[in-house]
């Protein structure tokens, strides 16, 4: 009665065999099992078309006897690798195969699974040989979830029901993530149910804000853009800086104040800026309801008040307005009369 071996290789001898070579014969089989413990090898497969392995038996060697394969050479089209049926074993594989081509692993003969890597997938994978007959499947076991990419290329992985997913209107071009269908971006609160969202509009036409590059300096600053796209931080302007309440001339006004004036206690003046130019103004508001009876004189300064050379009187009970300086042929304005 004479050996037969397994479907790794390895020689089974039966009683009485072997007389003389047993021992060489056990450590070749020793050999054999150590290799497909944790043995490595790397494997040239360049071209295309299906290349086959077979098991070596009572040698070693064999690449379907080993644990860690390197798979190498320059592919020119998809490329198929078979190990023979019946093989039951797990491997540890990687594809360093050039060009971007598949590469798959299946079962020499029948319709079992079968393991692909995608023309862009130059990684390891876990694969498992079940040895079934006639029929042997291959498959990713990964490690505790299936490993390979959800989705197509640049879709960004996320879990879905516990294996790799990806969606088309996710997705990372090495330099932008893209949200895509008008989706949120989505800041949420600490009990996770609101939030502020970001949505582009459900038309527009291609833009880029860029931040200012630090903090703001100053309370109140709000962000101004320059009108590229480039936001920076800039005082709030157009409206009057309000000053406490006034119930004598304050000297020269300031171009950008408003004053409260108070005439209660009798009439004074307030005395225009000495230098202005296009776009100043000053306000001013009756505090205490009395420019009737203690008028408010607003005095120029050297420059005309409504294209007169004269001061402006102001005697109307709870008037508020405000001056707007224009040029020298007409001086300060009435905004509102």
């Amino acid at each position: 009665m004479t050996s037969t071996y397994t479907p790794l290789g390895v020689e089974l001898m039966v009683t009485g065999e072997n007389a003389g070579t047993w021992g060489t014969k056990t450590n070749t089989n020793l050999n054999i099992i150590e290799q497909i413990s944790g043995g490595y090898a790397t494997q040239a497969i360049a071209g295309s078309g299906t290349t086959a392995f077979d098991k070596t038996d009572g040698g070693t060697g064999s690449l379907v006897a080993t644990r860690v394969i390197e798979f190498t050479g320059a592919l020119t089209g998809s490329r198929i690798v078979t190990f023979p049926v019946l093989t039951e074993n797990f491997y540890l594989i990687k594809n360093a195969t050039t060009n971007a081509e598949t590469l798959q692993l299946k079962a020499a003969s029948g319709s079992g699974a079968t393991v692909t890597w995608a023309a862009d997938d130059k990684g390891w994978k876990l694969v498992y040989f079940d040895g079934v007959t006639t029929n042997t499947g291959v498959y990713d076991v990964g490690f505790g979830a299936a490993t390979s990419p959800g989705g197509s290329n640049t879709q960004i992985q996320f879990n879905n029901s516990g294996a790799f997913g990806g969606s088309a209107n996710l997705t990372w071009d090495g330099s932008n993530l893209s949200i895509a269908a008008q989706g949120d971006l989505r800041l949420q609160d600490t009990t996770g149910g609101q939030y502020i969202a970001q949505e582009a509009a459900g038309t527009t036409t291609t833009y880029t804000i860029t931040w200012p590059g630090a903090q703001a300096t100053a309370a109140g600053q709000v962000l101004s853009n320059n009108g590229s796209g480039a936001l920076s931080w800039a005082e709030v302007t157009g409206g009057a800086s309000w000053q406490a309440v006034i119930t004598a001339d304050p000297s020269n006004a300031v171009a950008g104040n408003g004053y409260f004036c108070n005439t209660s206690g009798g009439a004074f003046s307030l005395t225009l800026p000495t230098s202005a130019a296009i776009g100043d103004f000053v306000s001013f508001i009756d505090y205490a309801g009395t420019f009737d009876t203690n008028n408010l004189t607003i005095a120029r300064n050297g420059h005309k008040i409504q294209g007169a050379t004269a001061d402006l009187t102001v005697s109307t009970e709870r008037a508020a307005n405000t001056l707007v300086y224009v040029d020298a042929t007409q001086g300060w304005l009435l905004q509102n009369k």
